[in-house]
């Protein structure tokens, strides 16, 4: 017992306790024999101010049982689900027998070496008189019956924790304590005030949880039938390890999205588990302060650690809203017509975008329909229109990576984005074009309730114009009603005011929707870690792999009066700038108006090259707008009213 990275188990109970209390610092080669010599000093300290009744207790209430359990109360609870002192003589045991090893003993990992280890101290109770021989046979006879009650206390807020972690030592750099020292964030009992809301927290992991719950089954008979597991099998052969050589089976506690569970596998089974397996991660902020109020960065903090909030993925048509915003920050208005024709640029290697849906229609459509109903023809068209640096700016504008904005694919989503970066973009277009950052502490007080950091009042930049803002909204709020978000009205019916976006990845590999109204942006996403394991149907779609946790946690919101008091706010404000959505989502051209494209402007497209299409964008866009930056011809007019118009 008490070995760790520092090294030197605790020589006596006292200093056993000084250790788990106050652990250790380190002192290069000398780390082991100056630690132990201050335990000791300490522990002297400590027997002569405490009975060794009081030792015992302040040891049993400290010691760690593993599974970030700490204490006999806690791990009573854990493994027997019970209070200590409702404790019987074996149970009692198996704990102490555990304080040797703790993931060694585990009578859950270990149900036999855990029993070994029980029986053996059972054995020195009747050596020194506690028990009798007959109590002792009896009471090994037993079998060791478990009433596990399940998940770390921690794992609900595991990865937030981490991010508060990582971010509180950032602040402490900057603080000293009375004597001048720096704050030690383990030691110095400092007292974190959070931004995260409880009951969106439970919230957002319950949904995730459930829903992979009922889609991995879906996933695992859709790899199988693509016999995903025996090409990959065979791939690993070529470079696998003894291990996998070996493949022994032994039994493993795994993580599965219904709960943990201990089951014999094999070494590869245990590999394939987990790269099979659907992830998912919530990010809710409000968009004013910045705060968070949950974040969910994967399944299980201890067992999958990394934090898919992070993560950057690519983004699908989650980032259509961004590249429409940089349109309107242009110039275009929602009822600027965009080419829903074919197009197959030469000069990127014969690239033939196409939409999602394998819409053919042709013709021209709306830029609010074209962005509501996620069409990729038009957004390329769009692309073309408004030219990189626009994208670029808008993009730095909003917080988000702008490596790719010169690759016209971005604008389907071929860059690499995370819930944190997308969430506070989309937070933007929630307040009126303004941005903030997300915030996860709110003050730090010291061990005496002083107060050594208060979060000010978040600086917000204006990344879009308020107009844009109302506009995007606007287009948004269709794309929730009428578009690819509409289940979550029809199948979880949130009536809330809503304005969201979905996204599917190529090949299904990434699964997005963000939705928000002015008091909240909630963001998810649901994939493998390997882009190579998805879903080969819509199953693997953002309307029906990220969307329904979304739809769950709203309207869990929506029905619960003191959530929906402090979250929902409504959407009015966007009225204020008179969106102008009242045009026809598609239109053809007339056969003149097609002789006249044909003559006038398809010259320049006729090899679809790219060369062609964008010789000269800034010249093309500029000719096509006012001086204002409006574009010159009005969508909404006809033909002949554009051809000839009433000189000013």
């Amino acid at each position: 017992m008490g070995r760790d990275k520092s090294g030197g188990g605790g020589s006596t109970i006292s200093q056993q306790i000084i250790k788990n209390l106050y652990g250790r610092e380190r002192h290069g080669v000398l780390t082991v024999p100056v630690n132990k010599m201050k335990e000791a000093l300490v522990a002297q300290r400590l027997e002569r101010i405490l009975s060794k009744e009081d030792v015992l207790v302040l040891y049993f209430n400290s010691v760690p049982f593993g599974e970030n359990t700490y204490g006999i109360e806690a791990a009573s609870q854990r493994f027997f689900g019970k209070t200590a002192k409702r404790l019987n003589v074996q149970e009692s045991a198996v704990l102490v027998g555990m304080l040797k090893a703790n993931t060694s003993y585990n009578p859950r990992l270990h149900p036999k070496a855990s029993k070994g280890r029980r029986d053996q101290v059972l054995e020195q109770m009747e050596k020194h008189g506690d028990l009798s021989r007959g109590a002792v046979d009896s009471l090994r006879a037993l079998p060791i019956t478990l009433n596990y009650t399940g998940g770390d206390a921690l794992d609900l807020y595991g990865y937030f924790v981490h991010q508060v972690a990582k971010e509180t030592r950032e602040l402490l750099k900057e603080l000293r304590n009375t004597k001048g020292e720096p704050y030690n964030l383990e030691k110095d009992g400092l007292r974190i005030t959070t931004t995260l809301d409880a009951q969106l927290q439970l919230m957002a992991s319950q949904a995730a949880h459930d829903h992979l719950a009922t889609m991995q089954p879906k996933l695992d008979r859709e790899l199988k039938a693509s016999g995903k597991r025996k090409a990959w099998e065979k791939q690993k052969s070529k470079r696998g390890n003894e291990d996998w050589k070996t493949n022994a089976r032994m039994v493993r506690e795994l993580y599965d999205h219904k709960a943990r569970r201990l089951d014999t596998l094999s070494y590869r089974d245990s590999l394939w588990h987990y790269r099979r397996l659907l992830n998912a991660a919530v990010l809710m902020m409000e968009p004013s302060t910045g705060a968070v109020r949950a974040w969910v960065g994967g399944n299980d903090h201890r067992y999958l650690p990394y934090d898919l909030v992070t993560a950057e993925r690519p983004i699908a048509s989650t980032i259509k809203p961004i590249v429409y915003a940089a349109a309107m920050e242009r110039g275009l208005r929602p009822c600027t017509y965009l080419s829903n024709e074919k197009v197959t640029y030469a000069d990127l290697e014969d690239w033939t975008p196409d939409n999602f849906d394998r819409d053919t229609a042709g013709g021209e459509v709306a830029l609010w329909y074209a962005l509501a109903k996620s069409m990729n023809r038009p957004t390329v068209d769009l692309y073309f229109k408004v030219g990189e640096d626009t994208i670029r700016q808008t993009m730095k504008a909003l917080g988000l990576p702008t490596r790719d904005a010169g690759n016209p694919a971005m604008a389907l989503g071929a860059t690499d984005i995370s819930l944190r970066g997308i969430v506070p973009a989309f937070g933007a277009f929630a307040m009126r074009g303004k941005r903030v950052e997300p915030q996860f502490i709110q003050s730090i007080q010291d061990a005496n309730g002083k107060t050594i950091f208060q979060a000010k009042k978040p600086k917000s930049t204006q990344a879009v114009s308020d107009t844009t803002a109302a506009n995007i909204t606007a287009a948004l709020q269709r794309a929730i009603d009428q578009g690819t978000g509409a289940s979550i009205r029809t199948r979880y019916g949130v009536t809330i005011p809503l304005a969201g976006k979905t996204g599917t990845s190529q090949d299904y590999g990434d699964a997005w929707f963000v939705a928000y109204t002015p008091g909240l942006v909630i963001g998810t996403w649901v994939g493998a870690f390997d882009n190579d394991i998805h879903f080969n149907s819509a199953l693997g779609t953002g309307g029906q792999l990220a969307l329904p946790i979304a739809g769950n946690v709203l309207r869990g919101i929506e029905r619960a009066p003191d959530l929906r008091q402090r979250y929902v706010r409504d959407l009015n404000w966007v009225q204020e700038f008179a969106p102008d959505l009242d045009c026809e989502g598609r239109r053809t051209r007339s056969a003149f108006e097609e002789f006249i494209h044909d003559v006038f402007i398809r010259p320049d497209e006729k090899s679809n090259g790219i060369q062609d299409n964008t010789k000269d964008k800034k010249g093309l866009l500029e000719e096509s707008l006012d001086e204002n930056g409006i574009p010159k011809d009005d969508p909404k007019e006809g033909f002949f009213d554009r051809l000839f118009k009433k000189k000013q």
